[in-house]
């Protein structure tokens, strides 16, 4: 039996290759408008995407020989699951390919807020001195709250208790840990979150809880979009109750003209968080081999 697999996003070349190899018919899509992949996914029997595609829609609802959906990346909100389910098709990801390189950019967030980095940089270009402006503070000894508790978290728990940091995990709606939200936001200096975008997540983090924040916390997000509402984030920076915030996701990406891009105490990313090569490189291998896994199953 030949499998037909549809590529909808590039992926690294060795994940490709591993699925030449096994003789499958693979079509490499990622340059084809979105909107014609519903016309041809009927062929295939299996799909591999990143973000981008969003298999949702015609676009799943036309893909009656699919049997695995491969996602090289984390996060599972561009894909309708319950009509994966309902179609008998399995739905696979790669959550530990790009856990360093997500924590890696909260925790370079985390510092450079606490020392005004991109601050300091903007300013020198623009020919001004404002040293004094730039009174910072160490993370040492600072205690640092993680909303959720999965690889990425762990990761991120690790380089902040090797530069002294104290740090709190919650028991939030997905991971069952330590304390709640409602106790951990008045303690934290810092606050970190990394959970996946659900129906129970979105808006987790909204007026409500930043209202019991404690005074000038800086808040990092390099969740899903969705999981803080960014309108509330802005009121809270607005007003001084949150110091500063470090967005790497949007609810809306691209997000255009997005009111937190106005404030000098947001600095932000364009959801780089598994853009690494090495990173690229684990999510293409391994979202390969469980696409392989799943279809050599059904032999």
């Amino acid at each position: 039996m030949t499998f037909r697999i549809l590529i909808c996003d590039k992926i690294a070349d060795e994940g490709i290759q591993l699925l030449e190899e096994k003789n499958y018919e693979v079509t490499k899509a990622w340059n084809m408008p979105k909107d014609d992949l519903p016309k041809i996914v009927g062929e295939y029997d299996a799909l591999v995407v990143r973000s981008a595609t969003k298999v949702k829609g015609n676009l799943i609802a036309n893909a009656k020989k699919l049997k695995v959906i491969g996602r090289a990346g984390i996060g599972l909100d561009n894909i309708d699951l319950e009509k994966a389910k309902e179609m008998g098709v399995t739905v696979v990801n790669t959550p530990q390919a790009s856990a360093n390189s997500v924590a890696e950019l909260a925790f370079g967030h985390l510092l450079a807020l606490a020392r005004g980095i991109v601050k300091g940089t903007i300013t020198l270009r623009e020919g001004k001195w404002v040293k004094k402006e730039l009174k910072g503070v160490e993370v040492h000894g600072k205690i640092l709250g993680l909303i959720g508790y999965g690889n990425i978290a762990k990761i991120v728990e690790k380089l902040a208790i090797a530069l002294g940091m104290k740090v709190i995990v919650v028991r939030s709606r997905v991971y069952d840990r330590f304390v709640s939200l409602e106790e951990m936001l008045p303690k934290t200096d810092f606050i970190s979150i990394h959970v996946p975008l659900t129906q129970q997540t979105k808006h987790m983090l909204s007026t409500r809880e930043f209202s019991m924040m404690k005074d000038g916390v800086i808040v990092i997000d390099c969740s899903r979009g969705g999981v803080v509402d960014q309108e509330a984030l802005y009121q809270a920076l607005e007003s001084g109750k949150v110091k500063a915030a470090a967005v790497d996701v949007f609810e809306e990406e691209p997000p255009g003209r997005h009111k937190l891009l106005t404030l000098e105490n947001v600095q932000a990313t364009p959801h780089i968080g598994a853009q690494t090569k090495e990173a690229q490189l684990k999510a293409g291998v391994q979202v390969a081999e469980r696409v392989i896994e799943e279809l050599e199953k059904l032999k």
